[in-house]
């Protein structure tokens, strides 16, 4: 049972009642004659043969109000496309599979590079783009949902509770983050989350004081959630960052282009359970170690835009608040697992903590070394401007691919 505690500046909807995902499918159903739902699937060729995507896709076939779904298709061969393809042809609503590395949407991408609009890093954030891009174009779906490809605990109730908010006709909600308790194999995940994003928030409260944006991001009770659901209209305007900043720069344009009274989170799911990423301690361009740098990066940016001033000497108070708190944490967790019979590695913890001290250092100098850095990837309303026929070519191509290759 949740509580009903309402923090921050966002609206919480959390799962009081454990409602049957039947009857949400019900009401959904009808929110769907008024408001077409679709699903964004990002995913690489690998999480095909991986543990989580079977059941993913088993679930998804039993959906009655989806009217689209999307797959983003990542590092995948001609045969491997062909495969996906067949992988996915089970599923019972009209879906396509962009293939990425395809030539044709290659090509596209060529006319995006000459005009300088292309995504300039591979990954989540560049896939998800090309599948919101793909979605603009055909201008059908009003309500989408976007969730990761290898979560592994997978119930289409995710699903149901993540697209609601933005699926009822009566609520006014126009982007809304699902949040979940990170429990899994009998100890607590999340460290990302846990050991550097909220405890670096509390310290940058601390060193730079009450700051909105600052509320705002820590009102989220997990904001590094690969899944969340908007309206239509949001998709114009976002600008997608291509790095590990993803997540908290989704945020920080939502922010940035609406009230937060139009912003919600939802809790999504009892347990929630996914691809590990290793912390990668040695290697600072893989891992949680890179993703550390890149989103200590995205909110050192963002404050600088609403004219925050940093200086060296702020990054080293930073990191000498964020060690104190962060370790404050360590501490806090571990009685939390405890009392619910759950371990936790308190070295590795505070190895870990120790290590994002030394990286949100890493960040902040990176940043004052180059303080124009723009890891964003255009907004769609940008690239219509320059290329107003590339939506009819997107969709032409990716039909086209599953024409020849199906």
């Amino acid at each position: 049972m949740g509580d009903f505690y309402q923090n921050g500046v966002i609206t919480t909807l959390h799962n009081l009642s454990r409602r049957p995902v039947e009857e949400l499918e019900e009401e959904l159903l009808e929110f769907a004659k008024v408001r077409p739902m679709a699903l964004v699937l990002p995913c690489l060729y690998s999480e095909l043969e991986g543990p989580a995507m079977e059941n993913i896709v088993d679930e998804l076939c039993k959906v009655p109000y989806l009217s689209k779904i999307v797959i983003g298709l990542d590092r995948a061969s001609e045969e491997q496309y062909r495969k996906a393809l067949k992988f996915f042809s089970r599923l019972p609503q009209e879906h396509v599979v962009l293939w990425n590395e395809g030539e044709r949407l290659q090509a596209i991408d060529q006319e995006l590079k000459e005009v300088g609009l292309s995504p300039k890093e591979l990954g989540k954030g560049r896939n998800v783009w090309f599948c919101m891009g793909y979605l603009q174009a055909e201008a059908k779906a009003e309500a989408i949902a976007l969730h990761d490809c290898d979560i592994v605990t997978y119930e289409r109730g995710l699903l149901a509770r993540l697209i609601y908010p933005i699926a009822n006709p009566g609520f006014d909600y126009e982007f809304c983050k699902g949040y979940y308790a990170r429990v899994a194999n009998g100890t607590i995940n999340g460290r990302v989350c846990r050991l550097l994003v909220t405890p670096l928030l509390r310290s940058l409260s601390k060193v730079l004081g009450y700051h909105d944006y600052i509320e705002y991001l820590d009102s989220y009770r997990y904001p590094l959630a690969g899944e969340f659901s908007m309206r239509a209209d949001v998709l114009a305007g976002i600008r997608i960052p291509s790095d590990w900043g993803l997540e908290i720069g989704v945020l920080s344009e939502l922010k940035r282009n609406y009230s937060t009274n139009k912003l919600c989170q939802v809790d999504i799911a009892d347990s929630y359970d996914h691809k590990h990423q290793d912390i990668s301690f040695d290697d600072q361009h893989a891992g949680l170690n890179k993703m550390s740098i890149d989103i200590s990066k995205a909110m050192f940016r963002k404050l600088a835009t609403t004219g925050v001033v940093f200086t060296e000497e702020t990054f080293r108070t930073l990191k000498a608040t964020y060690l104190r708190v962060a370790l404050d944490f360590v501490e806090s967790y571990h009685s939390d697992a405890i009392i619910n019979g759950l371990t936790l590695d308190i070295h590795r913890e505070e190895k870990s903590v120790e290590l994002f001290a030394e990286n949100i250092m890493q960040a902040g100098l990176s940043f004052l070394d180059n303080p124009n850095e723009i890891p964003f990837i255009p907004s769609w309303t940008r690239v219509n401007s320059a290329l107003p026929e590339v939506g009819n070519a997107f969709l032409q191509a990716v039909d086209a691919d599953i024409a020849e290759f199906s």
